[in-house]
């Protein structure tokens, strides 16, 4: 599996991922790219689960945002809608986060399409094996600190792979102001 995490605070949303891709208790690759952008550069996408599915999902969530083009909220519950009711992409195995400069998702083949609590200082969401280590750091440092959201997904990332044997530290991470 792996980590996702997204984290928004003052005007940035931040959205990371491991690198770390395994087959049962075998790790594959090391450096895997799990988090990039779509839609123009205006959207980060981030996944966990099984790749091809989650690229599938990835190029139909960017088929949406074609047709929504100012609405991810929109795009994204189409996505799930279709998702849900597809018989083929019922079978697919992943979870989504996406972001843009105003919203911050995570999409489930479950039909869940669920924003982050909204916190003064900004707001956390996770995914993967790792996802609840991830989250629970992040939102310390939120409470704790004064650091960007970068550095807080970062360093809350850091956190989840000395616990989680499926997270490494090979980070990728895209911000948006």
């Amino acid at each position: 599996m792996t980590t996702i995490l997204a984290v928004r605070r003052n005007g940035q949303v931040a959205v990371c991922g491991d690198g770390q891709v395994s087959m049962d208790k075998t790790i594959s690759k090391g450096d895997a790219r799990k988090v990039r952008r779509i839609a123009g550069g205006k959207v980060v996408a981030g996944f966990a689960g099984r790749t091809a599915d989650a690229f599938a999902l990835l190029e139909r969530l960017e088929a949406k945002l074609e047709q929504y083009p100012t609405q991810l909220t929109r795009a994204c519950v189409e996505l799930a809608k279709d998702w849900r009711t597809d018989r083929a992409l019922r079978q697919l195995e992943a979870l989504l986060i996406v972001a843009n400069s105003e919203t911050t998702l995570m999409i489930s083949g479950l039909g869940d399409v669920i924003e982050p609590e909204a916190m003064e200082e900004g707001g956390v969401i996770a995914i993967g094996s790792g996802g609840n280590y991830a989250q629970s750091a992040a939102l310390a440092l939120i409470q704790n600190t004064d650091l960007p959201a970068e550095e807080i997904a970062r360093e809350a990332l850091a956190i989840a792979g000395k616990i989680d044997v499926f997270t490494n530290d090979k980070i990728t991470m895209e911000v948006i102001s």
